[in-house]
């Protein structure tokens, strides 16, 4: 049974401790949700990612749908059964990727008609199929199917991208009632404050479980991010769960939560951990860098992560200059343990009171330990 309960508020900022209710598990808010893109947290197992303290994961209905396919999963117990996670699953529609990874897409009245990039097959979604994907999956928290134009779009394409987000919104919540899953409705609308405001305010006439802003990161300043941020998730009812998707550097996560987002997503942590770049309280690191050659010290000295407790820098570099899948695999260990331990920080944070205080210290030091 689906129920959002928030536990405390801090005082000074907007941002609030909660627990989110599934029908696999509780979720601790403010929380980040590891990108498990195709059933699967790049480099980690399901034991690995539980081990560090994680109870939700992102999986793309978009490439579940295309590979294996979702009727398959279905067969095999859904998401949960297929890929040996027994904790939350949110599931993305996967829109974004329909129209991103497609050579050849076309965004029509009913739905997204696109050329899969696997093998060039012609598809075409709609809300209610992207409800019957989700359904299948067996997502906890299903999302709906939304457009999001680049940022370098015309107004009047952005408004009507907003009015089409709204019709498909209303299209997957009556599909939604048949299935009896949580949903989540999903603001759009650039950078104009106008059509970001019409886009919620339609969502929240059709009522959802929760709300999503979505199309931010995408080539508009930390301003603009910021500034649209605020404004909407001021603006979504405050028993409401609210999600910022796919934005998640450790200063934006911090940002956001004190204009009240609980949930996040984004594959930063992972990513960079593949390039070689890791997270630490003392700033970025660039492990492939040769001062690190003969250096004896962990990552970081005040990370109990397995990554820091057990290898050197020295080692890592080795690792990840020959090119070692175990580097891959120890260095996302520790960017996803830093962003967790993040998260458990800032809910700590909030319930002393003191998250403020903290925000204000960690932004002055651009996200060091002082």
């Amino acid at each position: 049974m689906f129920k959002f309960e928030i536990q405390c508020k801090d005082n000074l900022t907007n941002a609030r401790k909660g627990l989110i209710h599934t029908d696999h598990g509780v979720v601790e808010t403010p929380a980040f949700m590891p990108v498990a893109t195709q059933g699967t947290v790049k480099a980690m197992s399901p034991e690995e990612i539980e081990s560090i303290g994680f109870d939700i994961l992102v999986v793309n209905a978009y490439h579940m749908y295309l590979r294996p396919g979702h009727l398959r999963v279905r067969k095999q117990g859904g998401l949960h059964a297929f890929m040996s996670w027994k904790h939350t699953i949110l599931t993305d529609s996967g829109g974004f990727q329909a129209l991103s990874l497609s050579k050849v897409s076309k965004v029509q009245r009913d739905g997204i008609l696109f050329q899969s990039h696997i093998d060039g097959s012609r598809h075409f979604i709609t809300p209610a199929k992207c409800i019957e994907i989700q359904d299948a999956l067996n997502a906890d928290i299903m999302m709906c199917l939304d457009e999001c134009p680049p940022f370098s779009s015309a107004y009047d394409h952005i408004r009507k991208s907003v009015n089409l987000t709204t019709a498909w919104a209303k299209s997957c919540k009556k599909a939604s009632i048949e299935v009896d899953k949580p949903l989540f409705g999903i603001v759009q609308g650039g950078v104009y404050p106008e059509l970001r405001e019409k886009s919620l305010n339609d969502l929240l006439e059709i009522e959802f479980d929760g709300y999503a802003v979505g199309g931010l990161g995408i080539g508009e300043s930390k301003e603009q991010t910021h500034g649209i941020g605020e404004r909407m998730f001021s603006n979504i009812p405050f028993e409401k769960p609210r999600y910022l998707m796919g934005l998640g550097s450790p200063e934006d996560i911090v940002e956001a939560v004190s204009n009240g987002v609980d949930m996040f997503d984004c594959v930063v942590p992972t990513r960079n951990a593949r390039n070689g770049t890791l997270f630490t309280n003392h700033g970025k690191m660039v492990i492939k860098n040769a001062r690190y050659v003969d250096d004896e010290s962990p990552i970081d000295e005040k990370c109990d992560c397995y990554t820091c407790s057990t290898f050197s820098r020295a080692y890592l570099r080795h690792l990840y200059i020959t090119r070692e899948i175990l580097a891959l695999r120890l260095l996302t260990l520790h960017n996803l343990y830093y962003y967790f331990q993040l998260m458990k920080q800032i809910r700590e944070e909030v319930i002393k009171g003191e998250f403020f205080s903290f925000k204000t210290k960690f932004q002055s030091s651009g996200g060091k330990e002082e």
